[in-house]
């Protein structure tokens, strides 16, 4: 038998390419095992242990109370005891940053056990200085092995373990090279088998792939109860933690914090700091609203119309859907007489934030034509609605609440779809860019 290093899939000869993952070189030989027949006999087992629903020990535990109420939002109100998180993000985002804050926090309880097959001490008690962090609770260890990870979690029963990162992780007992299936599934099991048993929470940190997914099996993430995803602009300071999952909580909620000097920290207003350095007066900018979880978020739509000196114009965007570009620039060639068919169009969502909420559709409208005319849009506007094919503008969520954070920032004239505000072309006229 034949098995992929990089998805465990089998075949019955070998290949020079796995036909599941696209992967070269990785099929290897595995020996099976011979099932002796005459030996196979039914076990019997005894009856599962069970706890009546309403009993003392079938309650739920109170929550571990964080400082950070941005992370205690998106787990639905502090870390549940035994526990298990996955946390994943793109190499440079703040991981490591985050579970640290989170380890000096939770040190002040007992004893955090960090095991780090990525860094050195050396290397995390230099970011801990940078951070200003100086707890002896937290005992950093480069310990690879999950055996001996498991080991140090009963001995030191800690009231939080970190493991960074699971792609590092290997079982003793398992062939091939860590971060292979089998060594990502089974030091993943132990772990969690440990944690619940002890009642200790579990952090563990996920590698992506270049496509955004956590990287090993898709098993990994029923293994544990609450996956988190680190999102954002690896050179911007916005940082979205979001939750794909979560057993003890509402998966709408985002944490929004800022990369600083002294690590991730708490965003009480994330609107204003990402409208801080908007340029007023300028053609191609105009304010929308989106909802990041429950909440609104105010991001300063930019975009630059240029004659193409080219055949074929550039079409290029950060932040926002390529295929909706594509869907406005049609509907104002159609419905609005707006010839951009030869013009070089850049729309850019400022400050690293992904604005592909539909309800963005109107105010990137709004700042190509504004840039292609050169005309400025009032600055305390805010628009936001969806664009449909026929240029009619269909409702969006939480309007009221929109609004009334637009008043609270200091906005006083905002378009959204009404009985009034049927139509783009309504819209263009009364702003005088048609």
């Amino acid at each position: 038998m034949f098995a992929c290093s990089k998805c465990d899939a089998q075949f019955m000869k070998w290949a020079g390419r796995c036909s599941e993952c696209g992967g070269w070189g990785t099929l290897t030989e595995r020996a099976g095992q011979e099932i002796n027949k005459s030996k196979k006999q039914e076990i019997k087992g005894r009856a599962p242990i069970t706890i009546a629903l309403g009993d003392n020990k079938a309650r739920s535990v109170p929550r571990i109370a964080i400082r950070s109420a941005e992370f205690s939002r998106v787990l639905g109100g502090g870390i549940v005891p035994g526990s298990v998180l996955l946390l994943s993000g793109e190499p440079g985002i703040g991981k490591s940053t985050l579970v640290l804050s989170l380890a000096d926090d939770i040190g002040a309880r007992g004893i955090v056990l960090y095991a780090s097959g990525e860094e050195s001490p050396e290397q995390i008690g230099g970011r801990a200085e940078r951070m200003g962090l100086k707890n002896p609770n937290i005992r950093i260890t480069s310990e690879t092995v999950a055996e001996n990870i498991v080991a140090g979690m009963e001995d030191l029963k800690p009231v939080l373990t970190i493991v960074d990162s699971i792609q590092t992780t290997r079982l003793l007992s398992a062939d091939g090279e860590p971060g292979s299936p089998t060594h990502v599934r089974g030091s993943t099991a132990i772990l969690v088998e440990t944690a619940k048993r002890i009642g200790s929470p579990l952090v563990i940190i996920g590698q992506v792939t270049k496509e955004g997914s956590i990287a090993g099996p898709k098993l990994l993430e029923h293994l544990v109860d609450v996956v988190l995803n680190l999102e954002g602009d690896s050179n911007g300071t916005l940082r979205v933690l979001r939750a794909g999952k979560n057993r003890f909580g509402s998966t709408n909620d985002v944490g929004l914090f800022g990369m600083t000097e002294q690590g991730l920290v708490d965003v009480t207003n994330p609107s204003a700091m990402l409208l801080r350095e908007r340029v007023i007066g300028a053609s191609g900018s105009c304010v929308t609203s989106i909802i990041e979880g429950s909440r609104p978020l105010f991001v300063e739509i930019q975009a630059l119309v240029t004659p193409s000196p080219f055949q074929f114009p550039v079409r290029k965007i950060s932040g926002i859907d390529q295929n909706r570009l594509h869907m406005i620039l049609a509907v104002l060639t159609k419905r609005a007489n707006m010839n951009l068919s030869h013009d070089d169009v850049h729309v850019n969502a400022v400050g690293g934030i992904d604005a592909r909420d539909a309800s963005a559709d109107l105010a990137i409208a709004l700042a190509i034509v504004s840039s292609k005319l050169d005309i400025a849009l009032p600055d305390k506007l805010v628009a936001f609605g969806e664009i449909g094919l026929s240029g009619e503008l269909r409702s969006t969520p939480f309007v009221e609440r929109r609004i009334k954070e637009a008043q609270k920032l200091g906005f006083t004239r905002v378009i959204a779809p009404s009985k009034d505000c049927r139509d783009l072309s309504t819209v263009l006229a009364s702003l005088n860019l048609r």
